[in-house]
C-alpha cells in the first residue's frame, strides 16, 4: 500500500481528494475506470469507525476471493456480520448482483440465435447459479431460433411427476413455438445426469415427436459447466 492510500483508508471520503474520490473518479474517467471495490463503495456510501466504504468493500471482496459471483451468493445475514453493513446495505449490493445477473441475461438475448447449448447455457446460467433446489425452465424459440420465451415450469425436484409433458406442449404451442429446450440445474454442482433425467428426456422427446417440434437439447446447467443431451449424441 502507499502512503497515499494508507492515509486515505484513514480518512472519510469526503476527506480524500477530489481525484480519488470514487464519485469524481468515475464521472471524470468512467466507471470502467474504478475497481469492483470503488464501484460498490459508492452504493455502499461509507464504511464504518475504522475503514472507508472501498476499504470495507475491499475486505469483502477478498473473503469471496475477488468474485463477484460469490459476492451474489451471499445472504443479507453474512453481509451484515462485517462492521458498517446493514440490512440496507446488504440489501442494496444484492441488488446490484442481481442486476448484474440481469444484463448479462439480456445481453444473451439479443443474439441472433440460442441455436446451441452454450448459447442457452449463457442465457440460463445467470438465472440459476445461485438456486438451492431444483428448477426446469422450458426454452421457446421460432425457427430461426430467436427466444420466443423462457419460463420456468418446475421447482423443487426434477422428475416425471414433478415435469408436465403436457405443459410442455401447451406452453409451446399458445406461444407459436416450433423449437423447444428443456433446462434444469443441478444444485450439487454435478453435471452427470440421473436415471430420471434420462428417462424424462426420453418421454418429452417423444411427445415433442408426436406434436411436431424439435427438441433442442436437454441441458443441464451447474455454476461452471453444462452437460447437453445434444452434444453428447443422446437426442
Amino acid at each position: 500500500m502507499s502512503v497515499k492510500d494508507h492515509l486515505n483508508s484513514k480518512l472519510n471520503i469526503n476527506q480524500w481528494s477530489k481525484e480519488d474520490r470514487p464519485r469524481e473518479k468515475l464521472m471524470r474517467l468512467g466507471a470502467e475506470a474504478l475497481s469492483n471495490a470503488e464501484l460498490l463503495a459508492i452504493l455502499i456510501g461509507s464504511g464504518n469507525t475504522e475503514e472507508s466504504a472501498v476499504d470495507l468493500m475491499k475486505k469483502i471482496l477478498t473473503d469471496c476471493k475477488n468474485s463477484l459471483n460469490s459476492l451474489g451468493k451471499m445472504s443479507i445475514k453474512e453481509l451484515m456480520e462485517y462492521k458498517g453493513i446493514g440490512e440496507a446495505k446488504a440489501i442494496t449490493i444484492l441488488a446490484a448482483c442481481e442486476l448484474g445477473k440481469r444484463r448479462q441475461s439480456e445481453e444473451v438475448a439479443k443474439r441472433k440465435d440460442l441455436g446451441s447449448a452454450d448459447a442457452i447455457y449463457q442465457y440460463m446460467h445467470p438465472k440459476m447459479q445461485d438456486l438451492d433446489k431444483e428448477e426446469a425452465w422450458l426454452m421457446m424459440l421460432n425457427q430461426n431460433y430467436k427466444l420466443i420465451k423462457a419460463e420456468r415450469i418446475s421447482q423443487g425436484g426434477f422428475t416425471e411427476t414433478a415435469v408436465d409433458v403436457r405443459v410442455i406442449v401447451r406452453n409451446a404451442v399458445l406461444n407459436n413455438a416450433t423449437i423447444v429446450a428443456l433446462v434444469h440445474n443441478h444444485p450439487s454442482n454435478s453435471t452427470r445426469p440421473s436415471k430420471e433425467d434420462d428417462r424424462l428426456t426420453e418421454r418429452i422427446k417423444k411427445v415433442c415427436e408426436l406434436m411436431r417440434l424439435y427438441l433442442l437439447d436437454h441441458i443441464i446447467v451447474t455454476d461452471g459447466a453444462y452437460y447437453s443431451y445434444r452434444e453428447q449424441g443422446r437426442l
